[in-house]
């Protein structure tokens, strides 16, 4: 039988706890995002993040914006032609076409990215062009460079004497071999004395800033594995792989084999991790765990690393092989190299 007594208790008491958490959602969600005022940084991958840092800084320390900051920052090795890992001067698939890969995302979830691009010195603006202008995530190969041309980037050949050298000397034994923090030893012996040793020792740079609004934003760039198969994509433009950004909670990037950190949706995963209230240090170690549980023989010979920030402006790193590095800029200090912790010593 139906009893209006318990009924109208039972209706009371709903409303009431109904309204304790609407009330309790007033002061959280608003709370999540009150870091305004904070503490500008921003971090990347490799000691080459160092000058890029230094011009992410310059956005960053007159109150700009974290996407802007992250843009400006890769744009550095991008256009370096030293760094045969990224950008102008990258070394070649086994093909001899330098094929470039990036992806950018803001504070809002906002990303854009591009993969197999040819002849654009800087993919990082293209990706950040695919966000702003198209309904679109990604754009490849024949595609990308479509868009770019038509949004005013300029065609120019990014295969330098220096890497062109290399990848014939490569072509004598077409060995693909790829070495921890080193894509190739044959660099070393196509050109030792125009090439220092330690440009062959790093691939992409990822970078995370976090700007004076308390907004988050990554940049992830990378002319991929040296020597790949034509057509080859890594981690470094997907998003999620090789980079994430959660606004509520942090950012991630990734540097290494890609194959491994896709399997794993790495970067999202160290985000996730540090929403359950991990360390950004600890999330990228138990990242790199997974790979090292479910492939161990394998991540005995390659190196994957993560490298992660959190709405505070704390961040850390940790990779599978010894050698990883990044560097740190901040107000107080602007090339800071700080060694990442690793698995294998």
């Amino acid at each position: 039988m139906f009893d209006r007594r318990k009924f109208i208790k039972a209706t009371t008491l709903s409303a009431t706890l109904l309204a304790i958490n609407k009330k309790s959602f007033g002061t959280v969600l608003p709370a999540q995002n009150s870091t305004a005022g904070a503490k500008p940084i921003v971090i990347s991958t490799w000691d080459f993040g160092i000058p890029a840092n230094k011009e992410a800084w310059k956005v960053l320390s007159s109150g700009g914006k974290a996407i802007d900051a992250v843009e400006q920052g890769v744009r550095v090795p991008e256009a370096d032609p030293t760094n045969q890992t990224v950008g102008y001067g990258g070394m070649p698939d086994r093909d001899g076409h330098v094929t470039l890969d990036a992806c950018i995302m803001d504070e809002l979830g906002n990303c854009g990215s591009v993969a197999g691009l040819e002849h654009i010195v800087h993919p990082i603006s293209v990706a950040r062009m695919v966000m702003k202008k198209t309904p679109h995530v990604m754009l490849v190969g024949d595609g990308a460079l479509q868009f770019a041309l038509e949004n005013g980037f300029k065609k120019e050949n990014l295969l330098t004497p220096e890497s062109e050298k290399a990848w014939k000397e490569w072509l004598k034994t077409a060995r693909y071999e790829p070495v921890m923090n080193i894509e190739n030893k044959q660099y070393e012996k196509a050109a030792p004395k125009t090439l220092p040793g330690n440009q062959y020792n790093h691939d992409t740079i990822g970078m995370l800033a976090l700007d004076s609004k308390g907004n988050l934003s990554g940049a992830c760039t990378t002319s991929g594995m040296a020597f790949k198969l034509h057509g080859r994509v890594g981690d470094s433009p997907l998003i999620g792989a090789g980079l994430y950004i959660d606004n509520e909670v942090g950012g991630a990037t990734s540097t290494g084999v890609g194959e491994e950190i896709i399997r794993n949706v790495g970067s999202f995963l160290v985000v996730e991790l540090m929403r359950q209230g991990y360390t950004p240090e600890d999330a990228c170690k138990e990242a790199v765990m997974r790979i090292i549980k479910k492939k161990p023989d394998t991540a005995k010979k390659i190196q994957v690393g993560f490298l992660a920030l959190n709405k505070k402006g704390e961040y850390g790193a940790y990779a599978i092989q010894s050698g990883f590095s990044y560097a740190v800029c901040t107000a107080e200090k602007d090339d800071l190299l700080i060694p990442g912790k690793s698995y294998y010593k």
